[in-house]
């Protein structure tokens, strides 16, 4: 890739308050969110609230680490973070192509990590092999992870409103109850 290789931030909206929600690409929880937040993005409104993505790797999912670098593969692509968001919506609505039973076991031991990769290339249209690769990805990858750390963030769905962790919020909110938060 070229010096000008950049990965998009996931962050949508430009008002000053910021509403982080730390996500694993195949929890069922992080599921739930992601499906809300486009509707709580409109419900408070673009110009006042900036809500962003922090991609959360769990080690139970065993094809985080994959998924996540695919995600931010995609945010590095010409459509930057709406690839990513086509990526996240795919992986989240076609979960069982991407995780194990009982993190465990089922027909997904024996796929690797180019198969996981076609499998997102075939959910969504984008071309993510050679983005995929770039080494500069790990620096996405590494910043989302020490930020969590930095934070006392150990579980996805996890949140944060103006960079102050919100550990009483969780996906079974209706999104009133996030607004209501946001103040």
């Amino acid at each position: 890739m070229s010096e000008t290789f950049r990965v998009e931030p996931l962050a949508w909206g430009r008002g000053p308050r910021e509403f982080e929600v730390f996500l694993e690409p195949t929890c069922p929880y992080s599921a739930k969110v992601f499906g809300k937040l486009e509707a709580f993005l409109d419900t408070v409104g673009e110009d006042r609230v900036t809500v962003r993505i922090r991609l959360h790797s769990q080690p139970w999912h065993m094809f985080s680490p994959v998924i996540v670098r695919a995600i931010y593969a995609a945010a590095s692509l010409p459509e930057g973070k709406a690839a990513a968001w086509r990526v996240m919506a795919a992986v989240y609505a076609h979960r069982e192509a991407f995780e194990f039973d009982r993190h465990a076991t089922g027909p997904n031991r024996d796929a690797t990590p180019n198969d996981l990769i076609r499998r997102i290339e075939g959910h969504t249209g984008l071309a993510l092999m050679a983005a995929f690769d770039e080494p500069l990805l790990d620096k996405s990858t590494r910043w989302d992870a020490r930020y969590a750390r930095q934070n006392g963030i150990h579980v996805s769905p996890s949140f944060m409103i103006d960079r102050i962790v919100q550990s009483d919020m969780s996906s079974g909110d209706e999104i009133s109850a996030w607004v209501k938060k946001l103040g």
